[in-house]
């Protein structure tokens, strides 16, 4: 798998100079993208740390104007510094960095084409990942569903890195902010890295949630019903501190 760890450090670039980009990417990063790329390697490393990834099986990405930072293909979080800022324009062209970019660039450029997404989290969360198996579409176990658009549904197999998957997505995303894929993981998408990553998160809990309930022997979750999550994703709408 590509996504598997691939160590691409003799490739970096030896000189102090992080902000320097070697030909043939040839511009210097600029402040705000400085600031992107540190929150990125922080959301990568909490996908990690959260246990939504093992090893590099996921990756991230934050859109700076028109230039997209995302995570290299097969680094391990922990290893990455400023000197590994990895960044392509809208069309896939690299123009920061010497890393190759994720795989997963596909899914990650539909998203920024079609939506107005800031950030983008792709994981291989356990329980999600489990439930992409099973169903069409995540039943409605939760109001968080809400949070996500509605009920959560699952793109059909495709092979990872590949425009037929990006495609698979976006139709399961349609009027969605995520999305399950099948025998593969999740994707979500935010106006920021953290909102980005805490629909995964959620989305993680909530197929943990529909696992749990629908495993006790001779018993069936009560669901909610369309109207009940769309009343719900309304109200989340205006949740949290106004600033």
């Amino acid at each position: 798998m590509a996504e598997q760890r691939r160590d691409q450090r003799d490739v970096r670039g030896a000189g102090e100079g992080a902000q320097d980009v070697p030909e043939p990417w040839a511009r210097s990063v600029r402040a705000e993208e400085v600031a992107a790329w540190e929150g990125l390697v922080a959301t990568a490393r909490r996908t990690v740390t959260d246990g939504l990834v093992v090893g590099t099986s996921g990756n991230v990405s934050v859109r700076v104007g028109d230039t997209v930072l995302v995570t290299p293909s097969g680094v391990p979080y922990d290893r990455l510094t400023p000197e590994d800022v990895t960044g392509v324009d809208l069309d896939g062209r690299r123009v920061l960095g010497r890393l190759v970019p994720t795989s997963e660039l596909p899914m990650h450029l539909a998203i920024y084409r079609a939506t107005d997404a800031g950030a983008v989290v792709h994981t291989h969360a356990v329980h999600a990942t489990a439930v992409s198996t099973l169903v069409p579409e995540l039943p409605a176990i939760h109001y968080m569903s809400g949070a996500l658009g509605g009920a959560v549904r699952v793109a059909p197999y495709a092979t990872y890195g590949t425009q037929e998957l990006a495609e698979n997505m976006l139709h399961a995303l349609a009027d969605r902010t995520g999305c399950l894929l099948r025998n593969h993981g999740t994707i979500t998408y935010g106006a920021t890295l953290d909102q980005a990553y805490d629909r995964a998160a959620q989305l993680e809990w909530m197929c943990r949630l529909w696992l749990t309930a629908s495993s006790v022997p001779g018993l069936t979750p009560s669901l909610l019903s369309e109207e009940q999550v769309a009343e719900a994703g309304e109200k989340l709408r205006g949740y949290g501190q106004r600033t």
